[in-house]
């Protein structure tokens, strides 16, 4: 009986290379169809490597195929990097509606003759900013600064009185008079009347002084219905107190082109006349010094 013992019980991995036969048959005949020669091993092979295979094909689509998108929680870099593009263009197109918002209010404030709107820049709380006064001019800086103020041509405002205002000759203007008439009333900046009224009878055209493009064309209640052109060098002429106006924004115009008839319109008229104003880099300049009437 012990001596049984060690043919029963065989090795395992002498078991492994036992050969089994796997027939298939018909069922109603027993006829023999497809028979394979199979061992243990063989079959631990032939699983393990499917196994493998799964695993590598599985790790592979979701690593390198669209498929991982749909991955909840899975990064996506490329969506970052479109969002964070995306995030950017919104941020320059913010700052330029805002800067367009801003030139607009002003063109409107030059119309109804009240002050300019500066844009006022808030800093984030989490940035650190260098206050102005711990910085120091160079050599360099103080040699350009004074280098460009003597090429100047025109001086906005004195640095010593700031309610001086001195514009130089702007010879490369050739202005075309908007109406002939009578001047009632002149410029007088420290009165705020930035610009001069014209007097002329009824039904009188008004004209574009230069060549430019109707950045205006509108209606206010202090100054009825006004008009101003953008013309070359940063210059805008304005014309208030109209009747009609025969132009609208966005409209090209040459020197000597009807935009309005002469009015009454708004507020702040007393008559039939034109208020008529020059601005250049953004300060108002005197017409006579360059107009004649």
């Amino acid at each position: 009986m012990a001596e049984n013992t060690p043919n029963k019980e065989k090795n395992f991995f002498n078991k492994l290379h036992d050969k089994y036969r796997l027939v298939l048959m018909n069922d109603d005949t027993f006829e023999e169809k497809v028979s394979f020669r199979l061992t243990r091993f063989n079959v631990f092979i032939f699983f393990g490597t499917l196994v493998i295979f799964l695993v590598f094909a599985t790790t592979y689509l979701i690593a390198f195929t669209p498929l991982r998108e749909y991955i909840p929680g899975y990064a996506d870099f490329n969506t970052r990097k479109v969002l964070r593009e995306l995030n950017l263009k919104a941020d320059s197109l913010q700052a330029e509606l805002r800067s367009k918002d801003l030139y607009i209010n002003n063109i409107r404030n030059i119309v109804e003759g009240r002050d300019f709107d500066e844009e006022i820049f808030e800093p984030s709380d989490s940035q650190d900013f260098v206050e102005i006064a711990e910085l120091t001019r160079s050599r360099e800086d103080s040699i350009l600064r004074a280098q460009i103020e003597s090429e100047i041509r025109y001086v906005g405002v004195s640095p010593d009185d700031p309610d001086s205002f001195e514009p130089q000759p702007m010879s490369q203007f050739f202005f075309f008079p908007p109406l002939n008439g009578i001047i009632t009333s002149h410029f007088n900046a420290a009165q705020r009347h930035f610009g001069i009224d014209i007097v002329a009878d009824e039904g009188e055209p008004i004209k574009a002084t230069l060549d430019g493009t109707v950045i205006f064309s509108t209606w206010t209640l202090a100054t009825g219905y006004s008009i101003g052109i953008q013309h070359a060098n940063n210059l805008i002429s304005v014309y208030k107190h109209n009747s009609n106006l025969l132009k609208e924004e966005g409209s090209f115009v040459k020197a000597g082109e009807v935009i309005a008839i002469i009015g009454e319109s708004g507020t702040l008229s007393t008559g039939t006349h034109l208020h008529f104003e020059l601005w250049f880099n953004g300060n108002p300049i005197n017409p006579l010094d360059y107009i004649v009437f």
